[in-house]
């Protein structure tokens, strides 16, 4: 994958609200997968697609411990967003919402 396709990823897995929270439980502790699902109204298998996603992005691991899949941050793999949207000048303190809205405004179809 190169380093653009890894950024896209990155960023289209950050598109969602849900994969958002996960990674801000995620920033306390290592959590298992069922733990992560808890706090959401939604089924087991729809925060395993997130999981799976926020993993392909390389955002986090998951690991088989015995029966049970634990869930870890990765926070090396935000760095190289991080430095593509230093570049811009105008974003110090990344507030990924607003720059969704951004992307939208400037990208409305999608691309």
């Amino acid at each position: 994958m190169s380093k653009a396709q890894a950024l896209d990823t990155v960023f289209a897995a950050l598109a969602d609200p849900t994969r958002r929270a996960i990674l801000a439980m995620l920033l306390e502790d290592d959590m298992a997968v069922t733990d992560v699902a808890e706090p959401f109204a939604i089924s087991l298998a729809a925060i395993s697609k997130h999981l799976g996603i926020l993993s392909r992005a390389g955002l986090i691991t998951q690991e088989r411990r015995g029966r049970v899949v634990w869930c870890k941050l990765e926070p090396d793999a935000l760095r190289d967003a991080s430095i593509w949207m230093q570049g811009f000048g105008q974003f110090e303190a990344v507030n990924l919402d607003a720059f969704e809205r951004f992307l939208a405004r400037e990208l409305p179809d999608g691309t």
